[in-house]
């Protein structure tokens, strides 16, 4: 195990910046997930630690060490890959034993280890088998003994389960939390998608046009958006985005007292009511637009007032909603984050 250090790093690719100097510390048997939209640098940033691409600027050090010019086998890191990497000639023991054997380990090591792995990833039955006769979940866990064979300081995921299906992507999630929780392994995982970042994380670190918009725990960071970013970005659906004088209009009681420079207030999809709160609230004119039934609640997407801007509530169980209806939404003033549209940050 080992800590991670990344010390304004960048990464240009000729004049394009792909990753705008960035430091993070990673502490040792903790899991981070780097996420955000295509393109933000996530992976560049993860290749970078793994010594698959060149640092431009600033420095990488693992369990203490400078690694900026160490080869990536040099680097004590073990990197599971979206396309699972196995060679196909080869049965899962070949592939379990490939790196080892070329690292000169002993016989009885090298058994050592691929039994522990398989008991671990449940894989035994499979160790005769290619890799064409497995499922892409099977194959997964394949790719991730591969990686704990190693024994390595600290494990890179890059969107390991992008090739899966939904309920297979849930499954190996968990899977994954789990194992590392045993290992206790260091690891670094990238991923596009903010639901898995959000089950599997002990910090987010959400990125953004090659830059770290914020870092703190999931419940952190969905909490409390560090900015309007992160705001449309964390939560599924994505905070609501109101600009403010469509509330003052709308604030007949005057019970709006928002900091300084505030022109958005974001508000999540259950900060919105279409019953009055016992809590202080704004209330909004709007038109019933679309119900989306989603099991046990429903996301109920209304127009408001005259901005005709678009926002979701989450309500129980599936009521009915004419298309079109004029109905009243309710905004609590008490779950109302505010920020400024200027600079994209909070305002509080």
């Amino acid at each position: 195990m080992a800590t991670i250090n990344i010390i304004h790093v960048k990464k240009n690719y000729g004049a394009i910046p792909a990753v705008k100097g960035i430091n993070l510390a990673v502490a040792d048997g903790e899991l981070i997930v780097l996420v955000g939209p295509s393109g933000c640098g996530k992976s560049t940033l993860l290749r970078m630690i793994a010594g698959l691409e060149t640092i431009s600027e600033g420095d990488v050090e693992i369990a203490g060490r400078n690694v900026n010019k160490a080869e990536p086998a040099d680097r004590d890191i073990a990197m599971v890959f979206q396309n699972y990497a196995l060679y196909p000639h080869m049965t899962v023991r070949g592939n379990l034993e490939y790196g080892l054997k070329n690292r000169g380990t002993e016989r009885a090591e090298i058994n050592r280890r691929v039994a522990e792995a398989a008991e671990i990833l449940e894989i035994g039955p499979m160790l005769d088998r290619k890799p064409r006769e497995l499922s892409g979940g099977q194959r997964q866990r394949v790719a991730m003994g591969r990686a704990i064979v190693r024994e390595p300081a600290a494990f890179l995921f890059d969107e390991p389960l992008s090739n899966l299906d939904a309920k297979l992507r849930v499954q190996m999630r968990v899977e994954i939390r789990r194992l590392q929780r045993r290992l206790k392994t260091t690891s670094i995982y990238v991923t596009h998608d903010q639901l898995e970042a959000m089950t599997l994380a002990d910090r987010l670190v959400v990125m953004n046009g090659g830059l770290v918009e914020q870092v703190g725990t999931p419940v952190a960071v969905y909490d409390r958006p560090a900015s309007l970013f992160v705001a449309s970005f964390i939560g599924s659906p994505p905070m609501n985005l109101v600009p403010v004088d469509v509330l003052r209009a709308a604030d007949s009681a005057g019970t709006l007292a928002l900091p300084a420079g505030t022109d958005m207030v974001g508000l999540r999809p259950d900060a919105l009511l279409v019953t009055k709160p016992a809590e202080p609230s704004v209330r909004l004119n709007a038109t019933a637009e679309l119900l989306e039934p989603i099991g046990g609640e429903s996301h109920l997407h209304v127009r408001l007032g005259e901005s005709q801007r678009t926002v979701v509530l989450t309500v129980p169980g599936r009521p009915h909603f004419a298309e079109n209806a004029n109905i009243d939404v309710f905004a609590r003033v008490d779950a109302m984050h505010p920020f400024n549209s200027d600079t994209g940050k909070r305002t509080d």
